[in-house]
């Protein structure tokens, strides 16, 4: 089953003129909440937008690859405290990758925007950008926005025939 759902997962970027149910939000919601954090630190914040000036806003985070994002009903940022954990970084994108999985469980499409180390324009970061417009503590960094949404787009699964196997060394005894 999980291997059928990692074949269906494909990054939307059209999504229809359609609110996602609460129910479904507060899974995505939950499914974040259970990712595995190192040593249990859990130093990720995630911010939930369903307001559709802000989601038009959080998409002129970056001059390329957020645009996409204004059409999107739903938008989760994710954030952390880097006092809290050294690997913030990693924890953070765990708790994505399961957002997404979950996103494609409900019948949603997502796509990652990323912030971290992402510039806005003129001199400034697209993370100081989304933390000014979320009004975001100052110890918080921003790894990246996930819009999420019904698909507007359908797309197929990745062909097993695109699989980089020659990428992989296997080492037995």
């Amino acid at each position: 089953m999980f291997l059928e759902l990692l074949k269906k997962r494909r990054s939307i970027r059209q999504f229809q003129d359609k609110p996602v149910e609460q129910e479904k939000i507060d899974a995505l919601v939950e499914a974040m909440l259970r990712s595995p954090s190192s040593r249990s630190l859990n130093p990720w914040e995630f911010v939930v937008v369903t307001d559709r000036q802000v989601i038009e806003k959080l998409s002129q985070s970056k001059p390329h690859g957020a645009t996409f994002m204004k059409s999107a009903p739903l938008a989760i940022v994710v954030c952390a405290d880097p006092v809290k954990s050294d690997v913030w970084i990693e924890d953070c994108s765990i708790a994505t990758l399961i957002l997404h999985l979950e996103a494609t469980d409900q019948g949603l499409g997502s796509c990652w925007v990323q912030i971290r180390k992402r510039e806005h324009g003129e001199g400034a970061s697209s993370e100081e950008y989304v933390k000014k417009l979320l009004d975001l503590r100052d110890e918080m960094v921003v790894e990246a926005i996930v819009a999420i949404g019904y698909g507007k787009e359908e797309k197929d699964g990745h062909p097993h025939s695109s699989l980089l196997y020659e990428r992989v060394i296997y080492r037995t005894s």
